[in-house]
């Protein structure tokens, strides 16, 4: 009987989905990325090889395996087509393999500029995006003027709704953030010369989807981001623009939930965060054990370069995002980051306008005036890199993985002890 797995982030994101989703897909014939654009990474390492993946499924790694793009994926075309490009330069079939919704909004030129105008005239206040158009395109696809791929493939209705969002977006740029008007013909050109490459990729993805399904194939559906920066229950407004928690899958890739079996929530031994926003465990990256976490951990976002934050592991925070997702399992990734150092603290819940509270709080203000209760539990020296098996881990790391399990009150079915595909511990499949 076909099972289906979805892999989402459990905290702020760069918790290891690619290489976890990359791993697993030795059990799956499809891999379908259902939310986020090329603002999201996925960093892979098979057999010593880096592979940085931003809008194509980290299946495409392995043969075979057919790749989907869902509808609930805004779309930059030309960084579609350079990601092909590279990845087929390396000796990857891509083309034939990938399936892109036909209601895919596409990212045009006119939502990067609304990104970084927005961005300069909040100054201190901004909110961090990466400047790639994800958030205006969002908000076109929900005011119901966005241009979707099945737009774009037909001239004339391109044609048309494309002055009509220039008309308008433009007025914003030139008169309100006091910026440049975005160029209608060269858009326009630029857009149709994408058009012979991508038309052939252009698929009907929800029923391709339930087709493979009804065949008995395994799907895999793979998030972007991370759960706490969900448009609804993250952060807000330092979130993304998009729904990022395991019932997307449903809606962002046109599958009913009755077709997604497993939820796995991906989760760092730590917890780090890209941009602006509360961080209530984070420590300071200049000196001690946040320096050792961002030096060991290479915490350099894969799509920017950016550094990323970091802190303590923290539970109350993982609570909030195994409700929302509805959490079957864990894999607990980095572990060996944390090789060496003499003691760990994990955080427990927080202290709230007065009160103790055990889950991470919603919105932005009530999670930037928690103050971390901490629990400490001795560390260990000897290397975890690599090690196969629970009993390989030294008793301390073995005891830290059991606490998590504890404070989250959801098993941790794998452990990855290092970047590369075959560095992972298995205690429980996904897909059996």
């Amino acid at each position: 009987m076909a099972r289906n797995v979805v892999v989402i982030g459990t905290q702020w994101g760069d918790e290891g989905k690619g290489k976890v989703v990359d791993w697993l897909t030795d059990h799956a014939q499809g891999v379908v990325r259902f939310q986020g654009g090329h603002n999201a990474g996925h960093t892979l390492v098979i057999g010593g090889q880096k592979t940085a993946l931003q809008l194509i499924p980290s299946g495409i790694m392995r043969a075979g395996v057919a790749c989907y793009i869902g509808n609930g994926v805004v779309l930059s075309v030309p960084d579609l087509l350079r990601e092909i490009d590279k990845l087929e330069a390396s000796g990857i079939e891509v083309a034939a393999r990938l399936k892109v919704s036909e209601a895919c909004p596409v990212i045009f030129p006119y939502h990067t500029a609304l990104d970084a105008a927005r961005e300069a005239a909040r100054g201190d206040a901004k909110i961090g995006t990466t400047g790639k158009g994800i958030g205006p395109a969002y908000e076109d696809k929900v005011a119901r003027r966005a241009i979707r791929v099945a737009d774009l493939v037909n001239e004339k209705r391109l044609a048309e709704k494309l002055r009509e969002n220039l008309d308008y977006h433009n007025f914003v740029l030139v008169n309100y953030l006091h910026a440049k008007a975005v160029d209608y013909s060269k858009t326009f050109d630029d857009a149709c010369a994408t058009v012979p490459r991508v038309r052939p990729m252009v698929t009907d993805v929800s029923s391709a989807l339930y087709a493979a399904h009804k065949a008995g194939a395994n799907l895999l559906f793979e998030g972007a981001q991370g759960s706490l920066l969900d448009v609804d229950h993250g952060t807000y407004p330092f979130v993304t623009s998009s729904n990022c928690v395991a019932g997307n899958a449903a809606a962002g890739s046109g599958v009913g939930p009755n077709m997604l079996h497993y939820v796995l929530g991906i989760t760092k031994a730590y917890t780090t965060r890209v941009g602006s926003g509360p961080f209530p465990s984070e420590l300071s990256t200049d000196q001690g054990v946040g320096k050792h976490l961002s030096a060991v951990g290479h915490e350099f976002g894969t799509v920017t370069g950016r550094a990323r934050r970091c802190g303590w592991f923290d539970a109350a925070l993982l609570k909030r995002s195994v409700q929302i997702n509805g959490v079957s399992g864990m894999c607990l990734t980095k572990l060996d980051v944390l090789d060496g150092l003499d003691s760990l603290k994990l955080c427990t819940g927080y202290k709230l306008n007065g009160k103790q509270v055990d889950i991470f709080p919603v919105g932005a203000e009530e999670a930037a005036a928690c103050e971390p209760i901490y629990e400490e539990m001795p560390g260990w020296k000897d290397a975890t890199v690599g090690a196969k098996s629970l009993d390989a881990l030294p008793a301390a790391a073995r005891a830290y993985v059991k606490r998590i399990e504890e404070l989250v009150g959801v098993p941790v079915d794998m452990v990855s002890t290092g970047p590369d595909r075959e560095e992972t511990i298995v205690l429980r499949h996904p897909f059996e």
